[in-house]
């Protein structure tokens, strides 16, 4: 509320205009801090520190996690964020000011260490929740940048996170449905008797890893373009890293499930796959996650004009 009233007494307007309204009417240091209040009010956002909410809220159904992480409310939370940057800020004002330098470097802190706090957990929808974290911190560090093809990198990776996310979170809700396991540790040998529920938590688990011909693929490459626009090569290394990371605490739940055997968790103990309606809906998003990678120049396309600026 304090950075839209502050907004309204030094533009007179709360109108989202392209290229910004705040330019020649604030000075740098008042815009970072008045960016500042809109990054943390945005709270939906989960930068950290203010992120504790979200790993939080994983103790809702797996459908109503799916959602909340990957689609509905996060979501708004850093498409705002873009939004206040380019049509409030605007790319050009953050390039030459150099307000948003300091979100950049927040936004690299959340990515990695987020990153790191999900390989420590066990509980599979914790790991995801942390994994969410990080991954808004993409769109937030793509807006950051103040250049037009880290906002489109951060715009489309809002689409590509959604299907990913949303395919790694029913695949949990399935794994659960049918086994009433919770704990990675526990789901030792179930890809041999879940094959579909498990090829769609590797589709899914790829896409956010960023591998072709997979939809995320598209959008950290296009944001490692826009760290380079500016001359971030730490950036790009913390894009680099933070996939790695994602290797880390992603594939090794596919390659307990495929490659290592549990007599507990075998087609004799009556274990199999969820029921057909709990196995659909994360194999359909998994196809999603391979069209976008097909598809995203039309989604590029929509985006680029909206980002705006000269750099």
């Amino acid at each position: 509320m304090t950075a839209i009233v502050w907004t309204y007494v030094i533009t007179g307007t709360l109108d989202f205009t392209q290229g910004g309204i705040l330019e020649g009417k604030i000075g740098n240091t008042m815009a970072a801090i008045l960016l500042a209040l809109y990054a943390f009010g945005i709270g939906k956002a989960a930068l950290m520190p203010f992120h504790r909410w979200l790993p939080s809220a994983m103790v809702a159904p797996t459908p109503v996690s799916a959602l909340l992480h990957a689609v509905a409310v996060v979501k708004a939370g850093v498409f705002t964020m873009l939004k206040v940057g380019v049509y409030i800020f605007g790319i050009d004002f953050l390039s030459t000011t150099g307000a948003s330098e300091w979100l950049m470097w927040l936004a690299a802190f959340s990515i990695l260490g987020a990153s790191i706090v999900a390989m420590t957990k066990d509980n599979l929808k914790a790991r995801l929740a942390y994994s969410t974290v990080s991954q808004l911190s993409y769109i937030t560090l793509g807006m950051a940048l103040a250049t037009s093809m880290g906002a489109v990198g951060g715009g489309i990776h809002i689409a590509m996170h959604a299907f990913g996310k949303i395919t790694l979170f029913m695949c949990a809700g399935a794994i659960y449905v049918a086994t009433h396991k919770t704990e990675i540790k526990q789901m030792t040998g179930l890809g041999r008797v879940m094959p579909w529920t498990y090829g769609a938590f590797l589709i899914g688990a790829l896409s956010i890893i960023g591998l072709p011909p997979l939809g995320g693929s598209w959008s950290k490459w296009l944001l490692m373009v826009g760290a380079a626009d500016t001359g971030q090569i730490i950036m790009i290394a913390v894009l680099m890293i933070s996939s790695l990371l994602n290797v880390a605490y992603l594939l090794p739940i596919v390659a307990k499930g495929f490659f290592l055997t549990d007599k507990k968790n075998n087609a004799e103990t009556g274990i199999k796959e969820a029921p057909f309606w709990c196995v659909a809906p994360p194999v359909f998003t998994a196809l999603g996650c391979i069209g976008l990678f097909f598809y995203a120049s039309d989604i590029i396309t929509f985006i680029e004009p909206i980002a705006g600026g000269s750099n």
